[in-house]
């Protein structure tokens, strides 16, 4: 009986932004906007043979009791800008960006990945958002909140119609002088024109085939409607399913939706985001991911966390006392939640979200600041790097994931422990490459190429 060969574990790096995951008071920890932060967490990946760079973007700062919400980065440079500068200091690493469908336009944003896919030789990677609320949309001239079901079919035509852009281009059309950019060649490249309810376009598509032919696709959302758009049309999901169970129910109802559009389970990677704590045991390594928490939520930010549920000014509330002894005040959540306002994007019932948080607090004897600790996120990985080295390897073989995007807690140096560490044993237990496969971003993540007769896009 042969054995089941051993699948390769991908890894891909996040540089946190858009939320509270870096410990700020930690020395080590830089900024999140000058370009050496970025340059240092980007070539630290590529030091240990990673995919891609994972890149958020937030549209709008978040507001909590009409003040700018202090558990946010402020002041993140452009995704494009910095994805492009990081193209020239490193030569393998894929470049990911978060960029919105819904308040940005076809042909803008595929020249701009095509764009990119060109100066990085074959490296760009689009992960495809939507956007929930009215309150991101006064930033923009078209504005407007959409409810779920129309967000994801303006994404999926977003998609399809960038598709088209990049497709007007075919292999053949390529330039007849690069160094000059002159082009000798069919009277249609570029041609394109799209007429539906979202966008009436037409016109030419003027960046060439890019060497990817398309940029990789990336989705991240774990609705019904956000699974059933990665099945037809992504390359990889960005999931939240971290942990071994919820991994594994996560992975196999995405691959099993994955037959009925043509595609097979090796076309679509899920790479669940993970953070890891180190330390020389595991017993050490678990009281540092303790106390790591623990600077994550200070009792200032327990409090921020507190109002999200409670919906109302708790700045007198001790953060190391009980939870508060009345409930949550009712309002018109989802007229909240449309606007994006912070205090309860994330909680529709939220009633009930507090009899759970009450019932765990008076089950473990908690305060409301190790309530929030344990509510609000734990690490994925902790324990010395031989024990993460095989967990995550066993959740790769397991099909709980076919790899991961590391979320270290400190930028930019907090990816270096993993990479000096960790990597040399995944190594080791031949799960994990020592030189890059290939010269794309497609090739390293083991895709098929547009431009190949094997490669396949079908719509929803």
């Amino acid at each position: 009986m042969t054995s089941k060969p051993l699948k390769q574990v991908h890894l891909a790096a996040h540089f946190p932004g858009v939320n509270n995951t870096t410990v700020w008071s930690d020395p080590a920890s830089g900024s999140h906007i000058e370009f050496e932060s970025f340059k240092r967490f980007a070539q630290s990946a590529e030091r240990g043979r990673f995919d891609f760079l994972f890149l958020a973007e937030g549209l709008r700062l978040r507001e909590q009791g009409g003040q700018i919400y202090d558990l946010d980065v402020v002041g993140r440079p452009d995704t494009f800008t910095v994805l492009t500068a990081l193209a020239a200091v490193t030569e393998h690493l894929g470049l990911t960006g978060t960029i919105n469908s819904t308040f940005n336009e076809p042909y803008e944003v595929a020249r701009q990945f095509a764009s990119l896919d060109h100066l990085s030789e074959g490296r760009a990677a689009w992960n495809v958002v939507t956007s929930w609320d009215a309150f991101t949309g006064e930033n923009f001239r078209r504005g407007g909140y959409l409810p779920q079901d129309q967000r994801y079919e303006r994404a999926q035509t977003f998609l399809d119609t960038a598709f088209e852009l990049w497709d007007s281009w075919g292999p053949e059309d390529v330039l007849a002088d690069k160094d000059s950019g002159r082009f000798l060649g069919s009277a249609s490249a570029g041609t394109f024109g799209h007429h539906d309810g979202h966008f009436d376009i037409e016109g030419r598509f003027n960046v060439p085939r890019s060497p990817q032919g398309r940029p990789v696709i990336f989705q991240a959302g774990e609705s019904e409607q956000g699974r059933e758009f990665a099945a037809a049309s992504a390359d990889a999901i960005f999931s939240r399913y971290s942990q071994y169970d919820e991994g594994r129910v996560f992975y196999d109802d995405v691959k099993g939706r994955l037959a009925k559009y043509g595609r097979s389970r090796d076309e679509l990677l899920i790479l669940p985001a993970a953070t890891f704590v180190l330390g020389d045991t595991d017993e050490e390594a678990a009281e540092a991911a303790r106390e790591i928490r623990f600077q994550q939520v200070s009792p200032a930010t327990a409090i921020k966390f507190l109002e999200q549920l409670w919906n109302t000014d708790l700045s007198t509330h001790d953060p190391d006392g009980p939870l508060p002894s009345f409930d949550p005040v009712e309002s018109d959540v989802d007229g909240l939640i449309s606007q994006g306002r912070a205090s309860v994007r994330q909680h529709r019932d939220r009633l009930d979200a507090a009899a759970k948080w009450r019932a765990k607090a008076e089950a473990e004897g908690l305060t409301t600041r190790e309530l929030i600790v344990e509510v609000t996120g734990r690490q994925a990985f902790v324990g010395t790097p031989q024990t993460i080295a095989e967990t995550i390897n066993r959740f790769v073989q397991d099909d709980v994931a076919d790899g991961f995007i590391l979320v270290p807690h400190i930028t930019p140096s907090g990816l270096d422990p993993f990479v000096d560490k960790v990597v040399p044993i995944l190594q080791e237990l031949g799960v994990h490459r020592t030189e890059y496969d290939g010269s794309t971003l497609r090739d390293n993540l083991g895709l098929a190429h547009p431009d190949r007769p094997e490669a396949k896009r079908v719509s929803a």
